[in-house]
């Protein structure tokens, strides 16, 4: 009877220490505001502290007298932490953490102390610096996909659509910024066999991941008259868009889903309209406008980029026009040559004969 007196004793006092030590998690953006919370009974006289459990200068933040005691707070978090204060009375004792960084991410202890008795709760902060956007870019046969300020530590990796049975040969670097986030990138050598494949690019963590695809080079000719190009076979819905000419020009920017785009001053005469889809219809293009056009169509989980290469053909309309021109002007110089050499003919045979007349005038 004592043994199982003593092992539920001893479950009950265990149980106790895991009450009290249950941490509550909290998820915080870097660089944005983060709510701790944290309560307990209300009334007057009240005592907080806000301590950050492995810091040298543990003070996060001190609340008494009816007023803040920031006297001995953590340089740290000088001027980020605030309490809500007309809330304290009600038991409401939650720190408000602004400009959030990865050096915040502990265990923090929160003591509230009234008249009616003290309580401690313990909150772990994680910091999350999302992955917010994936850039997949092609120089010759590389292909390379990079994403930048993120935390905590990112994988990568590539995948193709339809799978290839080709080894996909990629070079992966991870850096570290002085803010503590990752940037993450990788290039992938294209295999000369697999050319009607999309490469696709993924970047996550174990709180969010964001993916980008890309499509190969394809080859599109048209006329100087209108032209449409394809952005991406998807049917998704679009968050933003961004069509560039020959990799650096920028042709125009859709920068959300109920915004209009922009078109770039070089190009408004040439930009006759982009579908919902993020199609593009040129217009009154010349030799000057041939070359690569690159789609940048981004949704809620995902970037697609589409190159397309833009040869543009003479209108032959305009062909067989300037070739009747010439023949026209051919045939006119040829007759104002010939009029020309009549009229000189008959200017020498009139003198000719004015001559002789005068001659024979003398004679008699």
């Amino acid at each position: 009877m004592t043994g199982i007196c003593y092992t539920v004793f001893l479950i009950i006092f265990l149980w106790m220490i895991i009450r009290v030590r249950a941490d509550t998690e909290v998820s915080c953006v870097f660089s944005e505001s983060c709510v701790l919370p944290c309560s307990c009974q209300g009334g007057a006289d009240v005592v907080i502290h806000w301590i950050q459990e492995t810091a040298e200068h543990p003070l996060v933040h001190s609340f008494y007298h009816n007023q803040d005691q920031l006297g001995h707070q953590n340089q740290h978090f000088q001027g980020r932490t605030s309490l809500f204060k007309d809330q304290i009375s009600r038991g409401n004792v939650s720190l408000r953490l602004t400009g959030v960084e990865v050096q915040d991410e502990a265990g923090y202890k929160c003591h509230c102390s009234t008249f009616r008795g003290n309580k401690d709760s313990f909150i772990k902060v994680k910091v999350n610096a999302p992955v917010r956007k994936v850039s997949i870019d092609q120089v010759g046969n590389r292909i390379t996909c990079s994403s930048n300020w993120i935390y905590p530590e990112p994988e990568l990796t590539w995948s193709t659509s339809p799978p290839s049975n080709t080894k996909l040969q990629n070079t992966t670097t991870v850096q570290q910024t002085e803010q503590q986030l990752y940037n993450i990138s990788s290039s992938l050598i294209l295999s000369d066999s697999d050319t009607d494949l999309i490469y696709s690019c993924t970047v996550s963590t174990h709180r969010n991941m964001r993916r980008a695809s890309w499509r190969r080079l394809s080859l599109i000719s048209s006329s100087s008259g209108y032209t449409t190009i394809s952005c991406s076979a998807s049917n998704t819905s679009i968050m933003s868009l961004i069509w560039r000419f020959d990799h650096n020009q920028t042709i125009l920017t859709k920068p959300g889903p109920d915004v209009t785009y922009t078109v770039s001053e070089e190009w408004r005469q040439h930009v006759k309209d982009v579908s919902e889809s993020g199609s593009l219809t040129l217009q009154d293009l010349t030799s000057h406008q041939e070359g690569t056009y690159t789609c940048e169509l981004n949704n809620s989980e995902e970037t697609y980029v589409t190159n397309i290469f833009l040869r543009i053909k003479k209108d032959k309309g305009i062909a067989v026009s300037v070739g009747v021109s010439l023949c026209v002007g051919a045939a006119v110089a040829v007759a104002v040559v010939f009029v020309f050499i009549y009229k000189k003919k008959n200017c020498r045979r009139e003198r000719v004969y004015t001559e002789a007349r005068n001659c024979d005038s003398q004679m008699t």
